[in-house]
């Protein structure tokens, strides 16, 4: 397959080269740069001053492209590729001469291939493919692998309840999950980000000599607001107390049945979770990364006393509320902090759908 790639308006590389030691930024590379944590993690590493090269499905896009395109300075540090998971070669040339990858596209639907046969295939061997690019670009220094918190139930082996904790020592049972999680249409998602992530850690674990660190942010369900032109799916979830929308309710349902309640974060919290997992001076392993682990009930409650005009599903608010501690502190006890609480991600997600007429 032929790989593509765009410079908007630089002229040159040499100009590119001269602009980015103005700025003494580093190379980076994102891939699924269009998409709801992609899109403000360019933004972020754009305004700091790094050059960023951006890999998106499709080049012929023109809302993703034109997204990526007027974004500020973009037009003397964003470099656009065309990859596809599914040709996960193709990612080498926007690889070549970073620094740092983040590693934050994933297939969230199947798309019918011969080369993989299901979702978690496709997502396995793309986190491979990308941590041995890395490898072989001799240039990149650390790898950052988005991943999400349905790796990470605090499910007892046995499924017969859950831990007293959920920490960064959780990983989902997936050989013996409930029938309700195995039936439902999350578990491929929920398989693929669990192997996958266990794949890309494995590459810390066996390749010290060569220098590659690392890092697997577990990434709670992402709320606010969005670069988007619509209301990303994660956020549709958030506010799904209120809507009759079924599919978006049973996901909610299904990540609270897996993980005992619902670990949140800001999407501007994450982004600068990335930022700072790559600027730290050495950082590897697995970091959960979530602001508040609470309950439907809790979520359903906030959202009646304060938005008492949208009314609030009865069920919601008679769902259970656990009492299952949150231990994944290892982000927070490196430094980071988190801007948003609960309140303030919620409140997002109201403005944010909203915005796009979900509400």
């Amino acid at each position: 397959m032929q790989m593509r790639y765009m410079i908007r308006d630089c002229g040159n590389l040499r100009s590119q080269r001269v602009s980015m030691e103005k700025s003494n930024g580093s190379k980076v590379c994102v891939t699924g740069g269009a998409g709801f944590i992609g899109s403000l993690l360019v933004k972020k590493l754009l305004e700091k001053g790094y050059t960023v090269h951006a890999t998106l499905r499709n080049l012929d896009d023109v809302s993703k492209v034109s997204l990526l395109r007027n974004l500020p300075y973009s037009d003397k540090r964003l470099i656009l590729f065309e990859a596809d998971i599914y040709n996960p070669v193709t990612f080498e040339q926007a690889i070549e001469g970073c620094e740092f990858v983040f590693h934050v596209a994933t297939p969230f639907n199947h798309t019918p291939n011969s080369q993989y046969k299901n979702k978690i295939e496709a997502t396995i061997a793309g986190a491979k493919s990308i941590a041995e690019a890395c490898l072989k670009s001799g240039a990149v220094r650390r790898l950052i692998y988005t991943s999400s918190v349905v790796a990470a139930s605090p499910l007892k082996e046995d499924t017969s309840g859950f831990k007293d904790i959920m920490d960064e020592t959780c990983w989902t049972p997936l050989d013996n999950l409930p029938v309700f999680c195995s039936n439902h249409l999350l578990k491929d998602y929920t398989d693929s980000k669990t192997l996958a992530e266990k794949e890309i850690l494995s590459y810390g674990n066996h390749n010290k000599r060569s220098g590659l660190e690392i890092v697997s942010l577990t990434c709670g369900l992402v709320g606010g607001n969005s670069l988007l032109q619509f209301t990303p799916e994660t956020v549709t979830w958030l506010v799904s107390y209120f809507k009759s929308g079924a599919m978006e309710y049973s996901c909610m349902t299904f990540l609270e049945e897996l993980v005992g309640k619902i670990p949140i974060v800001h999407i501007d919290d994450v982004c600068d979770a990335h930022i700072f997992c790559m600027e730290s001076p050495s950082i590897n392993g697995r970091f959960l990364c979530a602001r508040s682990y609470v309950s439907s009930a809790h979520i359903a409650s906030y959202y009646r006393q304060h938005y008492p005009e949208l009314e609030v599903k009865q069920e919601c608010l008679d769902l259970p509320n656990r009492q299952i501690g949150w231990g994944g502190t290892k982000l927070t006890e490196e430094g980071f902090v988190y801007k948003y609480d609960t309140n303030m991600i919620l409140d997002d997600c109201i403005t944010c759908a909203r915005k796009w007429g979900t509400l």
